[in-house]
């Protein structure tokens, strides 16, 4: 599939517009080529990809955005249908190409693309297929964009971040995963609802693995600059733990409530990986609980492994690991999470 673009000629021999519908005011400068032009490419348009597509061009993040797919129609039809809505949003120059070539020069890359599991199918076996995968994706956008931010979004998103890094070369602190930020969003929802206040409101982290062992930080929730727990206790308010894992594991099985419902997961993602593209681009310095090189951090120990933290995102990439408070039983958690992960790597080969 060639690269497709939009762009300013139109009719026969593509004939040049601009000069017709434009005169440039008498005895001025040429035009000053701008340095700053921030590009995002986005590997997979799935739902899950064409969700975070849409929602970083109605959020303004990029001047540019390069989609790339193994599957040419559904690709050029996508780049197509966003083109076409250019009325209703910023300008944001948008190109598609099964080539990675068209992701040259990308200040970030978010890889969305994975196979999907099939009936009966091990989950060992589908996290091979999608290694298999990267060996495919990872390799050419490093070429193309060595100084970019890997941003992995395929599942299993821990163990997948790992390989990217594996096969990029590129520094840990620009390889990170969404991790757990969505998960952490859907707790803040969960505490917010239950007390009556907007989530934004709420500060609260879901730490670990993506999935099954990850670790609700009840220990460090606060709800407009008031840790919870303490309160709770110095108010001597008694509550029940068991409803503290209940909400946690309502946590854990939204993502299969939805897929449930309505096959897939695509708008909250969307949201998530866009806020965390801006937070980059924008270098915000933000704290978000996302996959990251966890080694040494929380007494996490034993090898490489890319767990859920809450870090500092800026411009860089990861700029730090944030020190939260953790309780003892917290972090032994967190621990077993990494142990989890681990083990799944160690049958990769890498």
């Amino acid at each position: 599939m060639a690269n497709n673009e939009s762009g300013s000629s139109l009719g026969p021999g593509g004939l040049d517009l601009t000069s017709t519908f434009f005169k440039p005011l008498q005895n001025s400068d040429p035009p000053i080529p701008s340095n700053r032009c921030t590009k995002i490419s986005v590997i997979g348009v799935g739902n899950v990809g064409m969700a975070i597509a849409q929602t970083i061009l109605t959020q303004d993040i990029a001047d540019e955005i390069a989609l790339v797919d193994s599957k040419p129609d559904k690709l050029r039809g996508e780049m197509l249908d966003l083109q076409h809505a250019a009325a209703f949003l910023p300008r944001t120059k948008i190109t598609a190409s099964v080539d990675y070539d068209v992701t040259a020069g990308s200040d970030l890359c978010i890889v969305t693309a994975g196979a999907r599991q099939n009936p009966g199918e091990s989950r060992l076996n589908l996290l091979q297929r999608n290694v298999e995968l990267f060996r495919h994706i990872i390799p050419p956008l490093a070429k193309s964009s060595p100084d970019a931010i890997l941003l992995i979004v395929s599942n299993p998103v821990d163990v997948l971040t790992y390989v990217a890094w594996k096969l990029s070369g590129f520094p840990v602190n620009r390889v990170l995963g969404s991790g757990t930020n969505l998960d952490s969003s859907r707790f803040r929802f969960l505490i917010a609802d239950h007390l009556d206040v907007n989530a934004q409101d709420v500060q609260a982290f879901i730490v670990g693995e993506h999935g099954d062992s990850s670790v609700a930080l009840w220990s460090s929730i606060s709800v407009g600059g008031i840790p919870v727990l303490s309160f709770l206790e110095k108010q001597q308010i008694a509550y029940e733990k068991q409803t503290l894992e209940d909400i946690h594991q309502t946590v854990v099985g939204s993502a299969y409530e939805v897929i449930g419902l309505k096959g897939y997961t695509s708008w909250a993602i969307g949201y998530s990986v866009a806020n965390l593209a801006y937070t980059i681009l924008r270098d915000q310095r933000k704290i978000h609980p996302v996959t990251v090189l966890a080694r040494g951090f929380y007494g996490v120990e034993g090898g490489d492994v890319f767990l859920s933290l809450p870090a500092l995102l800026g411009r860089n990439g990861v700029v730090a690991v944030t020190n939260v408070h953790m309780t003892d039983e917290e972090s032994e958690k967190l621990q077993k999470s990494a142990k989890t992960i681990l083990e799944m790597q160690s049958q990769l080969g890498l």
